[in-house]
Formats: structure tokens, sequence, C-alpha cells
């Protein structure tokens, strides 16, 4: 059998973000051409990896087995590549970030500086979250209620969470007030599990009483659901906009939760003269601070 390893990588990088639009962003491709090596993949495995709706993808239990035993070792593939492919003509930057924040913000900017900077090799870690130890980087964008520690420390821009839905609920719950909390599930990031609580607090809500609760791990299982009709969301601006661009999320309420959240610029301490870090650190502040 062979299976071509570009096939395998995207559906790694579509089984963690269950979305082909998404994957097609950080592998620079169309989401077609996504679907198309998924789907080439899944005749030569002879199972069926996804299940696939109107507007979304989910993994079936076959393919959830198979993203658990493929996914470390494609990992590990990539990182002994990357290893031996680095031209030695170039130099390498190595940058940790949340990988809502590469999906949504980092990766949409980031072509016109790649165009600009053709000498410089881009290595992208990302993480789930805040709580996931951050690799050893030359950057990284962290989330953090306060400043966090290291050499050089700058502020970016702060984080506000605001109740969202898909547009087919909007309409059913637009009319009802706040009577729309009782009636479906309240989603949630497991990082922030009292933020509904912190909310209906600022809402001044005395009788907050939520039907249900649900957390998930990944914010891009809660703007999923979201967008899937599960329920509300507490979802963080500025990094979704562009779902509320796309429509794909209609805010509920307009009053936001303010938080000390903010992402922060890390640069590790680095003796040696390093013009390219300082170019790739430049952009990085002028593109996204606020």
């Amino acid at each position: 059998m062979q299976t071509p390893i570009r096939g395998l990588r995207s559906f790694c990088i579509a089984a963690k973000c269950l979305s082909f639009k998404h994957a097609a962003a950080q592998l620079f491709l169309t989401p077609s051409a996504v679907s198309h090596q998924i789907k080439q993949l899944e005749q030569q495995v002879g199972i069926q990896l996804f299940q696939r709706q109107t507007r979304a993808i989910e993994l079936t239990n076959a393919g959830r087995q198979f993203y658990q035993a493929i996914e470390p070792l494609i990992a590990e593939l990539e990182t002994t590549i990357a290893q031996f492919s680095n031209n030695k003509q170039n130099s390498t930057i190595t940058i940790s970030l949340p990988e809502f924040f590469a999906s949504e913000l980092f990766v949409p900017k980031l072509n016109d500086w790649a165009k600009q900077h053709p000498q410089i090799n881009l290595q992208l870690e990302t993480v789930k979250s805040s709580s996931d130890p951050l690799k050893a980087s030359d950057l990284s964008i962290v989330l953090a209620a306060s400043k966090p520690k290291g050499s050089q420390v700058d502020d970016l821009f702060p984080v506000s969470y605001v109740p969202a839905c898909n547009t087919k609920l909007y309409r059913q719950l637009s009319q009802t007030g706040y009577q729309a909390l009782t009636s479906v599930p309240l989603i949630l990031h497991s990082s922030r599990p009292w933020s509904w609580h912190q909310w209906a607090e600022r809402c001044q809500l005395d009788d907050f009483n939520p039907k249900q609760i649900i957390q998930f791990d990944s914010m891009f299982g809660v703007a999923r659901a979201a967008q899937q009709g599960v329920g509300i969301a507490l979802v963080p601006l500025p990094i979704s906009q562009a779902w509320f661009n796309e429509q794909l999320l209609v805010k509920l309420f307009e009053h936001e939760l303010l938080t000390k959240d903010r992402y922060y610029l890390i640069r590790q301490h680095n003796l040696a003269p390093a013009p390219d870090l300082d170019s790739f650190t430049d952009w990085i502040k002028t593109a996204f601070s606020t």
C-alpha cells in the first residue's frame, strides 16, 4: 500500500480541529483539496474516517482510533524531516502558540510576511490551551491573566468573551431575553469553568440557573458546538471575529465578559545577534498589538 504522507498529515490536522476549512488554512490548501486527500486515504485504508454533514465533520469510531494511532507517528516524522531538511543558508525560527490563535489570527496574516522573507524558515508548534506546557522555542504566544515571566515579554491584546449561537438558534431565542439561558445548554472552555456565572453576575442576573453546562478543553470545540446549534457559547473576541463575519455565529447578547485575560509575546534571551528573529518579533507586535 502506498499511502501519501500528505494525506495522513491532512487527516491528522482535520481530525484535531474537525474542519476541512481550518485544516486547509493551516496547510495552505483549499478545503476541497483537503477533502480530496482524505477521501483518497479512506479508499486506501478501506474505512470511513469522517461523518460528513452540511457544514461540519465528525470522526467515526474507526477514524478516532486511526487518529490516535497515526498522530504520534506523523508528529515524530515531521520533527525528523525538519531536523534534516533545514537549509543551512536559511535561518529557522520556532514559535509556540495556541492552536485557536494560530488558525483564526496568525495563519491568515502570515502569507504576506512569508513572501517578504523567503530566506527565513518558520516552525509553528501549536498547543491546545494555556495549561499545556510550552515547548522550547524562540518565541511563544500565550494567553494569561497576568504578565508571564520571560526574558522579553510584550503585551499584544486583551480578550473578552461574548455569548453566541448559530443563526437558527438565534432566531428562536433572540426575543426571549435572558430566559434563553435556561432553555438550552451553555457552552464554555474548561479553563474558565465559572465564566458563565461571572458573565451573569456582570449582567446582574440574581436568579441565574442554567439548564445545563457543557465544557470543552478546546476553543475549537466550543465554537464548533455553538455553530452546530448545541447551545449558547462564550467565545473570545477578537479571535472569533471571522466566525461572526461569516455568520457561522451570531451574538445573542451584546454584553461582554471582560477579564484579565490577555495575549502576550514571550521571547527567550538570545546572546548572539539575531536580526531575523528581531524582524519576526517586530512583525508580530505590529500585526497583533492593540
